[in-house]
């Protein structure tokens, strides 16, 4: 596969009928799903899941999505998006980079960057990264 940056987190997805909008092709909104999955899966992967965001009463929340839809999926294709986490301020945000391929052509569908920042989940208002989160999102920074 050929993908923008190096050491990629990869999942595996499958284009589901209930996926598909009235052009016959994914939807957008189904993009944002996978795009949330996956961040999940690696932060997940990297001790960071639901349970440790609750005990340490705080969330990485979605602050801002850019998305460059390329090309379309069809229901069936097999896909595969990959993420990197590219930039981590060690105060409030981090950024992810997300990069979805067809393997079967090789054709990239979609380039997005994600910026998450760091909320306290029982007030919801922006609070410092905690040392676990450092610990854990630092090392798999990613530079271009």
């Amino acid at each position: 596969m050929s993908w923008d940056l190096a050491t990629p987190f990869i999942i595996d997805l499958q284009v589901q009928a209930e996926d598909i909008d009235g052009f016959g092709h994914a939807n957008n909104a189904a993009y944002v799903v996978w795009l949330e999955r996956c961040a999940w899966r690696h932060s997940q992967r990297l001790g960071l899941d639901l349970a440790e965001y609750r005990r340490l009463d705080r969330a990485m929340a979605v602050g801002r999505h850019e998305i460059d839809y390329l090309a379309s999926a069809y229901e069936g294709d097999e896909l595969q998006l990959a993420t990197w986490i590219v930039d981590c301020d060690q105060r409030l945000r981090m950024t992810r980079r997300f990069q979805l391929i067809r393997p079967s052509d090789g054709k990239t569908l979609l380039r997005a960057q994600t910026t998450f920042v760091c909320i306290e989940l029982s007030s919801g208002k922006a609070k410092r990264l905690p040392a676990e989160f450092l610990e854990g999102y630092s090392p798999v920074v990613v530079t271009s």
